[in-house]
Parts: C-alpha cells; structure tokens; sequence
C-alpha cells in the first residue's frame, strides 16, 4: 500500500439484505448500470470471495469487479483495496454478501456485510423480499437497523413488489420505521439469471445474455429508485484516512512470504484452477518484464474465477501476463515460464477440455520441466488424470469426478510445503468452493494443512507445481507473486 495516508471521499454505497436471495445482486448491479449511463465513473466492489457477482458488475460499470473480504485480507486492507479500485471514481457501490450481520462462521462480525460498511464508514441501503410481508416489513427493517449502531441504515429498497395496494401498504408500515424508502421494484423475470450447482452463470459463459439482462437490471432501477436520493446517500459518507493499495508498494517490504514467529506443529501427512489490469483506470506506470518473462493466466469460460490483484502483482513483480483459453488455444503462449490456472467450472466443459489434447500435452511439458504452475480449485482438476472419466493433463496422479456435496467456507490453513508459491509455515487463509471431490486429496508432499474448521491436509506440491483447491488472495499475502515469479526467472 502507498506509503502515506490520505483521505478517500469517493461516495459510496453498501447494498445489502436481509438474507441472501433477497435481490442483491439485481440492486447493485442495477444501481451501477443506472449511475453509468448517467456519465458517472462508478467503481463495483463485492463484498466476500464471490468470483461470480463482479462479472455482472464489470458488465454494467466497464471496470474491473474488486472483491473486499476482511476474512482472507484481514480488516486493514478492506480501506486500501477500496481505494484502490475506487481511484478516479465518482461513485462506488459495493454490493454485500449474505444476509447483513452474516460472517465467517465463528469469527463474528468478521467478513459480513456490516463489518466491511463499518470499515469504509459508508451507509448502507437495505434490500427486503417484500412479496410475503405488508406491515412485518417495518419490524424487519427496525431490527436490522437498529442492531448495531454502528451501521448506518440509510434507506430500504423494496424488492418484488406485487402491486400498487401493496406498495401503499408497504409504505405505510415504513413511515414510523424511521427508514426512508428509497426504491420499489416490481417483480421482473427479464432481469433474472441462470443458476446452477455453485450460483449464478458467470458472465463469460452468456455473454449476449447477461448484456441484456444487466440493461435490464439498470432499467428496472432507473425506474422504480430514487437515483437522487440514492446519490444524495452515497455523498454523506466520512471520509476514509488510508492509503490506497499498490501492487509495487506491496512488494517492497519483503522479499519472501511472511512466517508465524513460531510456526504451528506440522499436520500428520497420509503415505501415499485473470483478469487483465483494468483499463479504464489510469494509474502509475508499471514495470516491464526485462527479460520478457511471461506467465500464463488462464482465462475463457472454463476458468473464470480470479482476483484482478493477482495480475497486477505478477505484473509489478516484473512479469508479462497473457492470458489464454484452454477451451480454444491449443498452445500455450510462445515463452511461457511459468503458468497460472485459477477456479472457475471445468467440470462444465471437461469434454471439449479433453478433446484439446494439444494444450493438455503442452501443460504437461511445461510441468515437467520443473517450470512454476500455480492451480486453485478448477486448475486442480484440469492438472489432474482425469475429470469425470475424461482425460485431463495428467500432471497430478488423481482423478477428479463431481460430487453431490458442495464444499463451501473459509480455510485457516499452514503452508506444509516449500514451494513456488510459500515457504513451509508459511500461514494463510482461504476459500473453498466446489461439488467435485480429487482421490486422493493430497500428495506426498502436501500443499496445505487446514487447520480450521477441521485438520486435514490438502492438496500437491511437486517439482514446481502448487495445486489445491483453496482459493487465496495474493494482497494478503504479496509475497507469494514475487516468490513465483523469482521461480519463474531461475527455473
């Protein structure tokens, strides 16, 4: 992070819920396309480690989605990151996650909605299902805003409004709530979109559609809210005293990822998955790659899970990175050195992964040769034998087959292994996300011991290839990019 303070005054929004399918994601991203067509530069945000939801608001804002999650960040970087993606903005709507006070199971506040809008000082607009309740509305909105307050309520947007008697209703419980209305929308299938086993249909994957149906989103808000007052909202935020983050900032301090001072006892070991830097953002120039480094990210619709951090860090670590699609490019880009895959849904696309046996080949080379590979969650699966019976890269002895259980929560987890990416001890925390299950689950040398909510170990460290299915984000961690990179350069 830059290494003064100073004060961030962009206006901003929280949109939150009550729980999570009340609307959400139809607000926020409604409210982003509103305020863009309207000329305004809007900066999207997620709260948590949804990789899907800022798809959506990168549609509707022609920015890069920025996720901020206290959990996997810690608290002190929510300010800086914000700012970050916020520079040169005049308006951010940072849409929640969950239900309002939902957190990291155990940990409290920590992570949930309330706790990121504390930590930017930013008001929060209230999303309420309304098509069950007429006067249960205003008990509702009392309790969440009076919980804690520390939170500001600012203002409740109706969701799924049946009708104008209803809405009349629905208002004339509010009036003594103390909370103004600031939105009513009536129910709108053309704004829906696709779900399937882990949430919505990511963007890359429909494209055409989900243009159509972000318009539409923008629409219905642009109708049905007070934009003024929404606005009006926004600019009575207090302004934040931080430092915006800084990919070369944040590298400077250490040359390695940081150590516990006294490193937990190791784990009992069994015997025996980017997105480009935002353009539309001017920043500080970065660094080139001397000696033409290049790290492959993969991309498409396979693997569209990624924190645009990342980039920018191997970017500000001295690398040059291209992305690629597995689903189309039957070779990797021309002076690969090393080779980024991230989460996403190969699960989805495993026969057309299989039929490209060019690339799955080239992958395997590229591994044996001891070059640094970094895979999350769906890169796992693509390193894997096979993937549900079909043949995959065969770095990984494993075979990964789909589950009926999702796998879903926060990782407190110890680096059990020296790597390209950490030094053993090294401790981080995670994300996992998905129905597929790897058999066996860890290697030899294992990635990663979880140490919370359960103790297992997980994942593979071979040669130079990282492989697990926890999900982390490099800015809590910046060491991790120049560690790789440095393998990159010296393998």
């Amino acid at each position: 992070m830059s290494s003064s303070a100073s004060l961030v005054s962009v206006p901003r929004l929280v949109v939150a819920a009550p729980s999570s399918g009340s609307g959400k994601t139809t607000v926020a991203t409604g409210l982003m396309a509103a305020f863009a067509s309207r000329g305004l530069a809007v900066s999207p945000h997620k709260v948590g480690p949804d990789y899907i939801d800022p798809g959506y608001h990168a549609l509707a804002t022609g920015r890069v989605g920025r996720n901020l999650d206290a959990y996997l960040c810690g608290p002190e970087l929510v300010g800086p990151l914000f700012a970050h993606g916020a520079r040169g903005c005049d308006l951010a709507v940072v849409e929640g996650v969950m239900g309002m006070y939902d957190g990291a199971a155990g940990e409290g506040e920590l992570a949930s909605t309330a706790h990121v809008a504390k930590l930017l000082r930013a008001p929060v607009v209230l999303v309420v299902d309304a098509s069950s309740q007429s006067r249960s509305v205003a008990a509702l909105v009392h309790g969440f805003a009076s919980w804690d307050p520390e939170v500001r309520v600012g203002g409740v947007i109706l969701n799924k409004v049946a009708s104008d008697r209803h809405e009349a209703l629905l208002r004339e419980a509010l009036d003594s709530a103390g909370v103004p209305v600031l939105g009513v929308l009536r129910r709108a299938p053309q704004v829906d979109t696709p779900s399937r086993h882990l949430g919505l249909v990511p963007v890359a994957e429909r494209q055409a559609a989900a243009v159509e149906a972000v318009a539409a989103m923008g629409a219905q808000v642009d109708a049905g809210c007070d934009l003024e007052g929404l606005l009006a909202l926004a600019r009575s935020a207090g302004a934040l005293s931080c430092a915006a983050w800084d990919a070369a900032e944040a590298l400077a301090p250490a040359a390695e990822p940081l150590m516990d001072a006294a490193p937990p006892p190791p784990l009992p070991v069994p015997s025996p998955g980017a997105a480009p830097p935002d353009p539309h953002r001017p920043e500080r120039p970065r660094p080139q790659a001397p000696d033409g480094l290049k790290i492959a990210v993969a991309g498409g619709a396979a693997f569209t899970f990624s924190y645009a951090e990342h980039a920018e860090l191997l970017t500000a670590a001295g690398a040059e990175v291209v992305v690629f699609d597995p689903l189309r490019d039957e070779q990797l880009p021309d002076g690969t050195r090393g080779l980024v895959i991230g989460g996403g849904f190969p699960e989805v696309y495993a026969a057309e992964l299989s039929a490209n046996e060019p690339l799955r080949k080239a992958v395997g080379a590229l591994a044996e040769t001891g070059a640094p590979v970094a895979a999350e969650c769906a890169g796992l699966l693509y390193l894997c034998r096979e993937l549900d019976g079909m043949p995959m890269c065969g770095v990984l002895d494993a075979s990964a087959r789909m589950s009926e259980r999702l796998t879903l929560g926060y990782r407190d987890a110890v680096a059990l292994s020296d790597s390209v990416l950490a030094v053993a001890g090294t401790r981080m925390r995670g994300h996992e996300f998905h129905r597929t299950v790897v058999e066996p689950g860890s290697g030899a040398a294992p990635a990663w011991g979880v140490r919370a909510p359960e103790r297992r170990v997980e994942g593979f460290v071979q040669q130079g290839v990282h492989a697990s299915y926890l999900h982390t984000h490099w800015a809590a961690e910046p060491g991790v990019a120049r560690r790789f990179v440095e393998r990159c350069r010296t393998s």
